[in-house]
């Protein structure tokens, strides 16, 4: 069964941290590029940030440059979001998304997505 499994979610104060860990089973991350992407309560769900299946091209939503950076681990197959600066607007549920491509050009396409995780809510609060 192919699977993606989100981590690191939880509740932090305005201008924290939190690493969010992507971790793929029944198949490898090496050949998809994989995407975060986040859907806040009332809100369609929008793309945050990709990278490349070699780690060579990474790309961010503007409101996240800056402040997030992605990583990726083949040998570990897993994909990390490290959030710096955490703002309330940050607030939503974090989803990770292995593409059919090895790039990340057209990401955010539900036609790209191959497979979806089940999410891991992030909440920014004072």
């Amino acid at each position: 069964q192919l699977q993606l499994v989100e981590s690191g979610g939880g509740l932090v104060q305005p201008g924290g941290s939190l690493r969010l860990s992507c971790a793929a089973s029944g198949f490898t991350l090496d050949d998809h590029a994989i995407g975060w992407f986040r859907q806040a309560p009332g809100k369609e769900r929008e793309g945050v940030s990709c990278i490349s299946s070699s780690g060579g091209n990474t790309n961010y939503a503007s409101s996240v440059k800056g402040r997030f950076t992605i990583s990726r681990d083949n040998a570990k197959n897993t994909v990390d979001l490290q959030m710096n600066n955490l703002k309330p607007e940050d607030t939503a549920v974090y989803y990770c998304a292995a593409t059919i491509f090895g790039y990340c050009s057209g990401y955010m396409s539900s036609g790209s997505i191959a497979v979806w995780g089940q999410g891991t809510q992030v909440t920014v609060s004072s």
